[in-house]
């Protein structure tokens, strides 16, 4: 891929001129799960610096948060650059929230009524969001918000903050695709009856339903974004 010029972060800001480290790397995964910048996308210090008015120190600094978080990569004598997804991490990502979701799902009945409520609370903002024709994003939030408040349901925040780095890799594979294609109905309708089988104490059933849930989601990851 050739060099970026400036122009290429034109649509990066900042609400004010500091030189914020945090910032600066929230706007760049901003634009990353956006679909702004694509796989591969070379994010060279100079460019963004200059882009976003900051030090190229305070770049390095933001560009070393993204690649620890996986979602950029940096390699000798190339710099650093978007991660490109690659099909055994986009399937290793589902099996792994497998683990942690179907987790959740087993301790349905030892769950307590506030981590039940989560999951219903989520549920509904993510219909309300099907329903009112939500931007791709929001729906995308929203549904992964109840996939995190299955996982609350072990009451363990070391398991909710593994299920939460998950999902970010999972919203750059996602976000390559082009706001994949998949009928936003369709994941509501399939959540709903996840729950449903939940409250008639079907645990067995919603477990067997969340696996297949989550081993189609990851074919359909990779197959549009044909890898």
């Amino acid at each position: 891929m050739s060099e970026p010029s400036t122009a290429v972060f034109s649509t990066l800001s900042l609400d004010e001129p500091a030189s914020t480290v945090d910032r600066i790397a929230e706007e760049l995964r901003r634009a990353i799960f956006d679909g702004e910048l694509e796989s591969g996308t070379p994010l060279r210090e100079q460019a963004l610096a200059a882009s976003l008015g900051v030090a190229r120190s305070t770049v390095r600094e933001a560009l070393t948060i993204l690649v620890g978080e996986g979602l950029a990569t940096r390699a000798p004598n190339k710099g650093v650059t978007v991660t490109s997804p690659e099909a055994e991490s986009v399937r290793d990502v589902c099996t792994a929230r497998w683990v942690l979701e179907g987790a959740g799902v087993r301790v349905w009945r030892e769950a307590t009524p506030e981590a039940k409520e989560g999951v219903h609370a989520t549920l509904r903002a993510y219909i309300d969001a099907v329903q009112a024709e939500a931007s791709y994003q929001e729906l995308n939030e929203r549904h992964l918000a109840f996939h995190l408040a299955l996982v609350a349901l072990t009451g363990s925040p070391r398991l909710v903050a593994m299920e939460e780095q998950l999902v970010i890799e999972l919203k750059l594979a996602l976000a390559q695709v082009d706001r994949i294609r998949r009928n936003a109905h369709d994941q509501a309708e399939s959540h709903s009856a996840l729950v449903r089988m939940l409250d008639a104490d079907e645990v067995s059933l919603a477990e067997r339903f969340l696996e297949k849930h989550l081993v189609d989601a990851a074919h359909d990851i990779c197959e549009a974004l044909e890898l």
